[in-house]
């Protein structure tokens, strides 16, 4: 029988390691984050061999004093808290004390560091977590920490470091992470003595802008959105892509709590649940968002690695990420500037010229879009597949659908352009139709190209989410009830959550201890797997607190009935039937994307075209 002893400090420090140390990246991430904790304003991060062979990170922070420099690679020694309270309101981004004498026990590891309030420096050296030594060196005021031969003593964790150029873009993605947070700092990066990325310390919103330009690129910046937004104690701020500026992978996602780079299931659902119907299949949102919240109503120590969080109101904070990245999104319309899409080129600046034409004119027709709709009707031919969809959804058709029938005849025309009278629509005025699939209108900037099914097949989605939100969810009862099998703790989850099945159109019941009834569900449901359906929407509320898979199978349906009730393709238009559509897309919400993701009109200028075409060389 094997007897229980005490692991050695040495033990103990490389098991921490296994947990903290992953790669490199890992190393770079915990010795820069003690730089920003200790106040440096310039950190200079110098790599060797993708990190297995150097990693130098040199700071102007405060510093360590030199009677405290062996207590820093000391094991859960740190200078950031001191008791429970200083835990529960941790600002810093280290705190565990953990990270140094991690490193030290898987490298040859040396710290060199001044304070102001010393004359001269001191550098310390550790070998594999042991053999300290210690003597005067030169050293401006801040700290220098070098670690050399990385796992050279734990050959098994060395065979698992990827090839250099792998390890090394792991960690240039972590300092443009690090640089996202902190832009008030300057980062400098060098591998193997060639310098590789300088990002400058910002003093202004514009010049922030500008690093997250070099971060993100510049088509991001000329596709998002700005937002700033506290309610309930939150303060949510930064850049959200537009959906035309998704990507195929989730790396440009960057989500900082109080100032750390985080990963958290909360956040990534509420974000997804925002951008649920404006991202086509498979693609990935981009964005840059800042979360402000009180200390205490997050726990960073949850994982050695102080990647993951854990909010103390979780479903207060999904509640408000949503309803702030969703409105942000609703809020932009075919015709809007900074979601223009563009065919040829990215996005223009704010400072270019079609933006420029394009802004003077959008303050002119502002004020005539309340009174548009009050003129001649014209037909499109869909009012009577709507009122079919308006009566399975138990929406009164006069109450809020309102289709091309009740669209008016637009007085303007293309001529108003030549004019110059300063009342250009965004979208500008139609010109003519091609191939029966697309509308191609001329605005200040130049030309509107619109793929109309799309178009129409937002506006009548949007309009019939809103009639469901105005008139309410019909519900059927079921002449044979549903019985479900489910745990205690999702009958128990239903028992207490059952007004709100009641304003979801459900009418369930706890049969059991592990059984519900199902009575009554939404109409729009029919031939749906409702007690599938049911079952999602128990688990998101334990999980999550609050759910939209319903709205979500809804929409599903609706987003059928819009498609099927919008004009299609090789339907002819006339001049004030196009224009009808180009004024309903301007007022519509997310016009910009069709249920789809798919993008609905493109803008190109006249600078655009002139390239085409060589003008001006």
């Amino acid at each position: 029988m094997s007897r229980i002893r005490q692991l050695s400090p040495e033990l103990i420090n490389q098991i921490a390691a296994g947990e903290v140390i992953e790669r490199p990246a890992s190393v770079v991430k915990e010795l820069v984050e003690n730089s920003v904790d200790a106040g440096a304003t310039r950190i200079e991060i110098e790599i060797e061999d993708g990190g297995a062979r150097l990693i130098r990170v040199r700071d102007n922070g405060s510093g360590i004093a030199v009677d405290e420099l062996p207590l820093a690679v000391t094991s859960h020694a740190t200078s950031k808290i001191g008791s429970l309270d200083d835990l529960e309101h941790v600002l810093t981004l280290g705190f565990r004390g953990e990270a140094l004498p991690s490193i030290a026990s898987v490298a040859r590891f040396a710290l060199s560091s001044r304070p102001a309030t010393q004359d001269a420096g001191w550098r310390l050296e550790i070998e594999g977590g042991r053999n300290q030594t210690q003597q005067p060196a030169q050293h401006p005021v801040g700290t220098t920490i070098e670690v050399r031969d990385l796992f050279y003593n734990v050959p098994a964790r060395r065979k698992f470091l990827r090839a250099e150029r792998t390890e090394f873009s792991h960690i240039d993605e972590l300092v443009k992470s690090m640089a996202l947070a902190r832009t008030d700092v300057e980062f400098r990066l060098s591998h193997n003595g060639k310098p590789v990325r300088l990002l400058r310390p910002t003093t202004d919103e514009s010049s922030a802008l500008q690093r997250i330009g070099e971060v993100c690129g510049d088509i991001f910046i000329g596709q998002s959105l700005h937002l700033d937004h506290a309610a309930a104690g939150l303060r949510l701020s930064g850049w959200v892509g537009l959906p035309t500026a998704s990507r195929s992978q989730a790396d440009q996602q960057f989500f900082y709590v109080n100032g750390r780079l985080v990963r958290d299931r909360v956040l990534a659902h509420a974000v997804r649940q925002a951008y649920a119907d404006v991202l086509y299949h498979g693609r990935h949102a981009a964005f840059v968002l800042y979360l402000e919240l009180d200390p205490t109503m997050v726990d960073v120590n949850v994982h050695p690695a102080k990647s993951e969080v854990r909010f103390r109101e979780s479903r207060l904070v999904h509640d408000f990420l949503y309803r702030t990245l969703h409105a942000a999104l609703a809020d932009t319309r075919a015709g809007s500037v900074s979601s223009a899409p563009t065919g040829l080129a990215p996005a223009p600046s704010s400072s270019g010229p079609s933006n420029g034409m394009q802004a003077s004119t959008n303050t002119a027709w502002s004020a005539q879009r309340a009174d548009w709709r009050t003129q001649s009707p014209l037909a499109l031919g869909v009012r009577e597949p709507l009122a079919e969809y308006a009566l399975l959804a138990g929406i009164e058709q006069n109450s809020a659908i309102v289709d091309y029938a009740q669209i008016s005849t637009m007085r303007h025309s293309s001529s108003a352009m030549d004019e110059g009278d300063g009342s250009i629509p965004p979208l500008g005025f139609a010109v003519a139709q091609l191939h029966g699939i697309y509308v191609l209108a001329q605005n200040a900037a130049g030309l509107i190209v619109v793929d109309m099914h799309a178009a129409h097949e937002r506006i009548t989605y949007e309009k019939l989410k809103a009639a469901r939100e105005n008139d309410g969810i019909r519900a059927q009862i079921l002449l044979v009830p549903l019985t479900l099998a489910v745990s205690e703790r999702e009958a128990a989850c239903v028992e207490e959550q059952a007004e709100r099945f009641v304003e979801l159109g459900f009418e369930i019941r706890r049969s059991g201890p592990q059984s519900l009834v199902i009575r009554r569900y939404p109409v729009l449901l029919e031939g749906a797997d409702v007690g599938s359906l049911v079952r999602d929407v128990i688990a998101d509320l334990i999980t999550h607190g609050s759910s939209r898979r319903l709205e979500e199978v809804q929409n599903e349906v609706i987003s059928t009935m819009a498609c099927h009730g919008s004009v299609r393709a090789n339907r002819r238009l006339n001049l004030p039937e196009m224009n009808a559509l180009l004024r309903e897309m301007e007022i519509t919400e997310r016009s910009g994307q069709c249920n789809h993701g798919r993008p609905t009109w493109v803008q190109l200028s006249i600078a655009e075209l002139d390239r085409l075409f060589l003008r001006g060389r």
